[in-house]
């Protein structure tokens, strides 16, 4: 079972609990809890210059917990996993909520497109579209 907890407006808060449940099913992700949380540029700017010694408002950041390497040696008597938190700032965006969080999940789950050849992005894409057609 995904556990999602979204901190936003109730509409905005279902279709982002929604689109991290198809993006968890889509990539094998069957027990797991994940943070959503939408928030204001000011605090934004905050919690990346916090973070990222970048004080503005940036679309979406991730911070993971647990890491995507224990999902599969996790112990099925305890807790899920806490993949962690997913921040993001609708001011900011340039792209729509849902395909934020799916960026940020994947951040979650060890993506990163700053490294890798376009994979995580063409993955984003992918599953932005899958559920699109669901």
């Amino acid at each position: 079972m995904i556990e999602v907890e979204v901190r936003a407006d109730a509409a905005t808060a279902a279709a982002l609990e929604e689109v991290v449940r198809f993006t968890c099913g889509r990539l094998g992700v069957a027990r797991a809890t994940v943070g959503l949380m939408v928030v204001g540029p000011e605090e934004m700017a905050g919690i990346n210059g916090e973070h990222r010694d970048r004080p503005e408002a940036t679309d979406v950041l991730a911070f993971p917990v647990d890491g995507p390497d224990v999902l599969g040696g996790w112990p099925e008597d305890g807790p899920p996993p806490e993949l962690g938190d997913v921040v993001i700032c609708p001011e900011a965006a340039q792209e729509p909520l849902t395909t934020l969080a799916v960026h940020g999940l994947l951040h979650l789950l060890g993506y990163d497109h700053e490294t890798d050849a376009g994979e995580m992005l063409a993955l984003q894409d992918r599953l932005v579209d899958e559920h699109a057609a669901a």
